[in-house]
């Protein structure tokens, strides 16, 4: 893997493989994660997608890639630390199964370059009939996350938890600021996000990486570049103290019980391995007693925030078994601070651990997503660093881990008729 600068903040990290049959690409804009300009960033995205000025609808888009011998170019907007990344992910057969002599590669950095600096416009301004439906679609997007209550249970303890932190917006922002958005502000918003953004490209097949970076180099040409709009370093804070504990009424059958812990550790891969034994995996504490031996919840897991130093605990439970599942969440992280587990338990959390590292390997997608990460959060660490890293994990460095992991708060989604 190698990254090189092609021009003023914008940065190409290549892959060089011959794993995959298909080449896979993308640029992604790296800002802060701000509330006001989260959703006018993926609005934008979605409408830059719309068209170009070769281009200039979507059935000419699908015939330009149906000539490409079927290649895919999608909008993305995600959220790595407290920075959100905004552009376009693209794959393609790769040169090597083509007819002799053809090339795809350049074909489509070019139209992931029109895409961000040549789109469909009408007196150089966004078409406004792009604006309006996209912005429709955004907001219903945002707001139906609503019906899947385990997901919604999620965001809502971290924007409780993060609130007044750039970890507690939304990757694509309220839908209330979406439909604020009008044609002249998002026009607003390009011509002075463009210059300024971070510019994160990325490509993993097996072309040399000179005809990469001077693929790229050509499609971006006109990208304009007049400052700098760095991502920016994640912060963490303490737990706060008291516990903050928010409940929510909905007219739901399931009772959701998320929490969420901050840690001051500074042993990552000690803190992954904790956290794989406490809820990331079926060999989890959480898993095992809470679901499989108490019947306590219909799901529990947890997720390791490592860029952001947080750890999220996710339940479904009975509505009256709101105290029994709160305390037995807190008596399973007692008992990994303690060491009181078996030698089965530790092997099994650091081999399901290694398993999910290395089928990042094992997908152009996931190793996109892995690199986008890092360079958004400014980390270092490959994927062979990573692994052996978790080998070297003692014991006692899980204890130390857990020991550094203190509770926030706790969400509770439960029935209008319920109590907890």
């Amino acid at each position: 893997m190698s990254r090189q600068k092609l021009m003023e903040n914008v940065y190409l990290t290549c892959i060089p493989s011959e794993k995959f049959k298909t080449g896979f690409l993308s640029a992604q804009m790296a800002a802060p994660l701000e509330q006001a300009a989260a959703g006018r960033n993926a609005l934008l995205v979605n409408v830059l997608s719309r068209g170009t000025a070769r281009r200039p609808d979507m059935a000419a888009i699908s015939r330009e890639l149906d000539l490409l011998y079927g290649a895919r170019l999608e909008p993305a907007v995600r959220k790595k630390g407290e920075n959100q990344l905004f552009g376009f992910t693209a794959s393609c057969i790769d040169d090597r199964f083509l007819p002799q002599g053809e090339k795809l590669l350049e074909k489509l950095t070019d139209l992931l370059g029109e895409f961000f600096c040549s789109p469909a416009t009408h007196g150089g301004r966004l078409l406004n009939e792009y604006v309006e439906s996209e912005r429709e679609n955004l907001a219903d997007l945002i707001r139906s996350d609503v019906n899947d209550k385990r997901a919604y249970a999620a965001r809502r303890l971290l924007e409780e938890m993060c609130a007044g932190e750039r970890y507690g917006v939304r990757r694509m922002g309220s839908a209330e600021d979406v439909e604020r958005i009008s044609q002249q502000q998002l026009n607003r918003h390009y011509r002075d996000i463009l210059p300024q953004g971070r510019l994160e490209l990325f490509y993993c097949g097996s072309a040399p990486e000179k005809r990469v970076a001077g693929a790229f180099t050509r499609a971006f040409a006109a990208l304009p570049r007049q400052g700098a709009l760095e991502p920016v370093a994640t912060l963490r804070r303490p737990a706060r103290e008291p516990v903050r504990v928010v409940t929510e009424e909905m007219d739901v059958g399931q009772g959701k019980l998320c929490m969420g812990f901050r840690t001051d550790s500074g042993d990552m891969p000690a803190t992954m391995m904790m956290n794989t034994m406490f809820g990331g995996a079926t060999t989890s504490r959480l898993f095992v007693n809470m679901r499989e031996k108490m019947s306590l919840c219909y799901y529990a897991g947890s997720a390791y925030h490592r860029l952001k130093g947080l750890i999220t605990v996710s339940s479904g439970i009975d509505f009256a078994n709101y105290d029994r599942a709160v305390e037995e969440i807190f008596r399973q992280l007692e008992a990994l601070r303690q060491g009181e587990w078996e030698e089965w338990e530790l092997e099994g959390a650091r081999q399901s651990l290694l398993s999910s590292l290395r089928s990042i390997e094992d997908s152009a997608g996931a190793l996109e997503d892995y690199v986008m990460g890092q360079a958004a959060s400014g980390g270092g660490e490959t994927i062979p660093e990573l692994i052996a890293a978790v080998l070297a994990v003692t014991p006692e460095r899980i204890r130390e881990a857990a020991a550094a992991v203190k509770p926030d708060t706790i969400y509770f989604l439960k029935g209008k008729e319920a109590r907890a």
